[in-house]
């Protein structure tokens, strides 16, 4: 599953999936843009990415800012020549001492962050990298979205996560609908519960609760995550659009 010469931007690039998934595509041949809140971690990924003998460019920068995500998007394009491939990857979960927030419990700022970080985000920089991929009739944009906004069944994260994942799988069918005579495939992922930093948020109680209720016995790695980005990415899905892959260990079958 090669992506030779194929530019890659993924938000939320600098940890856990989203560092997955911009080595995933810089190793099967990928020049990669990637964006962090955290300058450190951001860093570090792009010289990861660079000892892959790739192209690399990190930004630090904030997904909920909507012009900052246009400058972006056309500085990668300016610098790396295109975009063809856009993960728009980036979120939070809050948890309250080590749980979820029940609704009564979460504020209205706080409601206002995640969905501006988990589906704004996705928003900003879909409509950034559009305007491109229209232009040239073909891209791939994958939205990472969660299982429980399939189920609504909202498990260890509160219901702002799980309205923003659920807005995310809508995004993604209205605009697969959109762009599909551009030759442009939109699709999501719904992973389940996946051992990375979000997950070390939550209490070994609550992990281990969650470990059970998992049919395949184990969390999910942000490497398998990454795999599902790179099938969607790659010529095996040029006919899938609209779609939302689970990636769950059957955790919550539907």
């Amino acid at each position: 599953m090669r992506l030779d010469s194929q530019i890659g931007f993924v938000t939320g690039g600098g940890q856990g999936i989203g560092e997955a998934i911009a080595l995933k595509l810089a190793a099967h041949g990928c020049d990669v843009a990637i964006v962090d809140i955290n300058p450190e971690t951001v860093q570090g990924v792009r010289k990861k990415i660079e000892a892959l003998g790739r192209r690399a460019i990190a930004f630090v920068g904030d997904v909920r800012d909507f012009d900052g995500a246009e400058r972006m998007v056309k500085e990668t394009i300016q610098r790396l020549g295109g975009l063809d491939i856009l993960v728009n990857n980036a979120g939070i979960s809050p948890k309250k001492e080590g749980r979820k927030a029940k609704l009564v419990e979460i504020g209205e700022q706080e409601w206002d962050r995640v969905l501006a970080i988990n589906l704004k985000g996705a928003f900003n920089f879909s409509r950034a990298a559009l305007a491109h991929m229209i232009q040239k009739k073909s891209g791939r944009i994958i939205n990472i979205s969660s299982i429980t906004g399939i189920t609504g069944n909202s498990g260890p994260v509160g219901a702002h996560y799980v309205a923003s994942k659920a807005g995310v799988i809508g995004l993604t069918k209205a605009v697969a609908h959109e762009v599909a005579p551009f030759g442009i495939t939109v699709n999501a992922i719904a992973p389940g519960v996946i051992d990375s930093p979000l997950r070390q948020k939550s209490t070994p109680e609550v992990n281990e609760a969650m470990k059970r209720e998992i049919p395949l016995g184990r969390f999910g790695t942000s490497e398998e995550v990454a795999d599902g980005v790179l099938f969607l990415a790659s010529d095996y899905a040029r006919y899938i659009t609209g779609g939302v892959l689970t990636i769950d260990g059957g955790w919550k079958m539907v």
